[in-house]
């Protein structure tokens, strides 16, 4: 299952979790939490859902089948933090996998500060997995990630939370990197944590200006391996070389963002 908001060109949102889930043959149900007007290149408006829309929507479908896995994305509002949060204690769901997403690949503030407070208040204690990038770890850890040593130390943060484990994506540059231009280093490294050990993911970083719904893409193929019964590590691995291969595939509909081929095979 998906809690997340829509995204009318398919590429990230809930309509991305779906294809995420169809590319791994897992049946994909989708709660939706906002309804957003976006394209690739930028964000025009987002209307969240009312939050007992969101509870009905969750509670009917929970009442036919309950989700073997859960991922959350765009939840627009504090008050429906609050309720997927709730939801998920009353209807016994699965630890979800947590995007914590705040702003948008086009730049555009997708949940306020008191939102903020609330995910890290009532549902990273309930995650089986977070999913940040740097800026959204530095803001759910309260620290600035200007290297790897730091990034292990917002990892920690972020866990003692509550979380179970984290997984902070190496796409962008640290900090002291913003503006570096070319040179940024042509390998991208997300850590992830589980409270034991850390572990070091390091892929190439491929050229280009990065893509729209790499997150969603990423947090959904985690939930899907969780779902086919995949150790927490294990889906992690297999989720970064799915978006890995659909990044390398991807492919422009108009003057916007790349998009994922979220059904590559190669």
């Amino acid at each position: 299952m998906t809690i997340a908001g829509s995204d009318p060109g398919g590429g990230a949102g809930l309509q991305a979790d779906l294809k995420t889930f169809a590319a791994f043959r897992v049946y994909g149900f989708s709660v939706i939490t906002a309804v957003i007007a976006q394209n690739s290149a930028q964000l025009a408006r987002l209307d969240p859902v009312e939050p007992s829309l969101v509870a009905a929507q969750l509670e009917t479908v929970v009442a036919e089948r309950r989700p073997d896995s859960l991922k959350t994305g765009a939840l627009a509002s504090a008050a429906i933090v609050d309720t997927v949060a709730d939801a998920i204690r009353v209807l016994r769901l699965p630890a979800p996998v947590v995007d914590p997403v705040i702003v948008s690949s086009s730049g555009a503030r997708l949940l306020d500060l008191r939102g903020e407070r609330m995910m890290r208040e009532r549902l990273l204690p309930l995650a089986r997995i977070v999913t940040p990038n740097i800026p959204e770890a530095e803001a759910l850890s309260g620290l600035a990630i200007d290297g790897p040593g730091a990034m292990r130390a917002a990892a920690r943060a972020i866990r003692r939370i509550g979380a179970r484990a984290v997984v902070i994506k190496g796409g962008h540059p640290f900090t002291r990197e913003a503006g570096a231009g070319p040179a940024r280093p042509t390998t991208s490294v997300d850590l992830y944590y589980d409270g034991r050990s850390f572990a070091e993911l390091a892929g190439a970083r491929i050229p280009g200006g990065g893509a729209h719904g790499t997150g969603c893409a990423f947090a959904a193929a985690i939930a899907a391996w969780l779902a086919r019964g995949v150790e927490l590590e294990a889906a992690v691995r297999r989720a970064k070389s799915f978006v890995a291969r659909a990044l390398r595939n991807g492919f422009t509909l108009g003057a916007g963002r790349t998009l994922l081929d979220h059904f590559a095979r190669k």
